[in-house]
């Protein structure tokens, strides 16, 4: 009963026209919502179109990039030609001189240490700024992480805890003397045999990172934290820096710098190119780990 008396109520109100006003309501209604909705489908439409341009100016930049790099790889010189222009005087110098005046039987090391090492210093300096820039981004402290991220973050290590890889532990236990003794070696022995700071430093940070895969961040940070990132890249650095200037100072000057080429072949031999075989070694293991850290989870 009741429902007839409602359809008759809804049709008197058709008849009446009652409903029109209803709908006239709607109407409007649907028009403020289609306005409002108006500045964001624009933005959107920005937004797409802006991508396609983007998208578009990108394809023609390294396309552009490409053509000149293949325009430029085609004009090089053969390579071992004998008219090469990098076959010249100072390549011969070099060799000729070189372990006469370095004390280095790794023609490289004293190249890049000695003759070359003021390029080598920024070298060196481009990958302290590479991982300060990181950390600049990535570092979490105390003034930019919320109490989710310290619950996240403690959640996440119970699980790597409870997931640890046995066998992966065991094996690291085992290689990681090893891996790392090997890069010692390489460090120190870059002036007489193959090797040097940068690949030595290259072996002892890859077993930085072994051990922290392995065993956690933690594990690391038990020896190696920030304050200790920051005072061996610091105190490398400024030892190189130290030890060229005073090289350079003397040498520019027509100075003996005093400092014994020693005997070639010996471990302490070529003068300060072990000392920057050292320095460079620990600010790229120091490098290569804070990569890897301050990516994986923000913090040294």
């Amino acid at each position: 009963m009741s429902k007839k008396t409602d359809a008759l109520r809804r049709f008197s109100g058709w008849v009446n026209g009652e409903t029109a006003g209803h709908a006239a309501v709607h109407r409007e209604a649907a028009r403020i919502e289609h306005k409002k909705l108006l500045p964001e489908l624009d933005e959107q439409q920005r937004i797409r179109l802006f991508s396609w341009q983007y998208k578009l100016v990108a394809l023609v930049v390294c396309l552009t990039v490409v053509a000149v790099l293949l325009y430029t790889v085609f004009h090089l010189p053969l390579f071992g030609d004998p008219e090469n222009p990098a076959v010249n005087e100072v390549v011969q110098r070099y060799v000729e001189d070189g372990l006469e005046e370095t004390g280095a039987v790794n023609m490289v090391a004293g190249m890049i240490l000695d003759y070359r090492a003021f390029d080598t210093f920024g070298e060196s300096s481009v990958l302290f700024l590479a991982v300060t820039s990181v950390m600049m981004l990535l570092l979490r402290d105390a003034k930019n992480i919320v109490r989710d991220e310290d619950v996240q973050e403690e959640h996440e290590r119970i699980i790597e805890r409870q997931t640890s890889d046995i066998i992966l532990q065991k094996v690291t236990s085992l290689v990681m003397p090893c891996i790392m003794l090997f890069g010692a070696y390489v460090v120190l022995n870059g002036h007489i045999s193959p090797g040097g700071g940068f690949s030595g430093g290259a072996v002892m940070g890859a077993g930085l990172i072994l051990l922290g895969a392995s065993f956690g961040i933690d594990k690391v940070r038990t020896f190696f934290t920030m304050k200790t990132f920051r005072r061996i890249t610091s105190t490398a650095l400024l030892c190189y820096a130290a030890s060229k200037a005073y090289s350079f100072f003397t040498g520019a000057n027509g100075l003996e710098t005093g400092i014994p080429l020693g005997t070639p072949g010996a471990i302490f031999s070529s003068g300060l190119i072990l000392v920057l075989d050292i320095c460079v070694g620990m600010v790229v293991a120091c490098t290569m780990y804070g990569f890897y850290v301050l990516f994986s989870r923000g913090e040294i």
